[in-house]
């Protein structure tokens, strides 16, 4: 692998932002029609999303084959990276630092997540109509909502700062400017995109989570 190391590094840097960077951003706005439109507007977008065509290739190729790859080559990278190699100056430094840690952080968030909404609905555990009052349990628990908020913001910064990391190994911000000003926006999109997450997260506390199952089944009625 060490032979072939540079390749390996692109293609992750790559599958970190396309596709995983867009299903993060996909699922921030999915997630907070929980708060912007309550239970029945957060099922419409996880109907939607469900129904999509070939939902299960885009889910195998486009999201779960390119975390598994990304997560454990991050594992691989985080293991061989000294974290005190003074890469960079100053808050980069930082930068390079907790993107590391991040990584970790977010795999196993990742995993612990996907097992408790996807991996339950294909075990017939949980049916998409309930996933709302599924996210409500864990909201409810201070020991839960506390984790899922590390988690999150974990996530969401190991994205945005992966992405200023893309740019500049993919050639696109080269000069010392360009860098800053990517650094700026990439910022603002940690702010927003984990902002879309916490929302949800308390919207998720509401009590009219509680009967999200009744409340899309009348929905679906109704419609």
């Amino acid at each position: 692998m060490k032979g072939n190391s540079y390749y390996w590094r692109k293609l992750h840097s790559l599958l970190g932002v396309i596709p995983l960077g867009g299903f993060i951003i996909v699922h921030a706005l999915a997630n907070f029609q929980a708060y912007e439109r309550g239970p029945e507007g957060f099922t419409r977008a996880v109907n939607f999303i469900n129904g999509l065509p070939i939902v299960t290739l885009l889910e195998i190729f486009g999201i779960y084959l390119p975390i598994l790859f990304h997560g454990v080559y991050g594992l691989y990278m985080a293991y061989q990276s000294n974290l005190n190699s003074g890469r960079f100056k100053y808050e980069r430094n930082w930068a390079f630092t907790l993107q590391r840690i991040t990584g970790v952080i977010t795999f196993i968030f990742i995993i612990w997540h996907v097992f408790e909404t996807r991996v339950q609905v294909a075990l017939g555990n949980v049916t998409h109509e309930e996933l709302g009052s599924t996210m409500h349990n864990i909201a409810t628990s201070p020991a839960l909502f506390i984790l899922y908020l590390i988690g999150i913001l974990a996530a969401v910064f190991h994205f945005s700062n992966g992405l200023w990391a893309f740019l500049i190994s993919w050639g696109i911000t080269v000069s010392p400017k360009a860098q800053r000003v990517s650094a700026n926006i990439c910022m603002v999109i940690f702010v927003l995109v984990a902002a879309l997450f916490i929302l949800s997260l308390v919207a998720f506390m509401g009590d009219e989570f509680k009967e999200t199952a009744s409340a899309a089944l009348a929905l679906t009625n109704i419609g």
